[in-house]
């Protein structure tokens, strides 16, 4: 089965077409709380992008705010996000809108252990130790 990629049941072109106020009513509370606060973090970003869209570069747009709320207008950007490590690069599409930026970019990996070490087991202590 196909992914419809969609926000609300809107297509992408529709999300871009979105005006602040519609949008703001369809998001959860605590996003809308962030937008509407319009602190430095979110203005930063926005002037980024701004600037990003001006220079039509192609390099995705580093960032470190994790917290920042996906909007209509970041569909179709390229983002690396920080994820305390390294910058994960993450590609914004339609039903990612409404959403964090850090939810794509995970802070932890799978832990995957090697075999055990001597005397690891009850059972390594007869082993003979080279």
């Amino acid at each position: 089965m196909v992914e419809r990629i969609a926000f609300k049941g809107r297509t992408a072109e529709g999300v871009g077409s979105m005006q602040p106020e519609e949008f703001i009513k369809s998001i959860k509370s605590r996003e809308r709380r962030w937008i509407r606060r319009n602190s430095l973090q979110l203005r930063s970003l926005m002037d980024k992008i701004k600037e990003y869209r001006e220079t039509d570069m192609k390099k995705p747009l580093k960032t470190h705010t994790r917290e920042a709320v996906i909007l209509p207008a970041f569909v179709g950007l390229d983002f690396a996000i920080y994820n305390g490590k390294e910058f994960t690069p993450v590609h914004v599409t339609a039903n990612m809108v409404g959403r964090r930026l850090g939810e794509f970019s995970y802070t932890t990996k799978r832990v995957q252990h090697s075999n055990p070490g001597i005397r690891a087991t009850r059972g390594s202590k007869f082993i003979a130790v080279k």
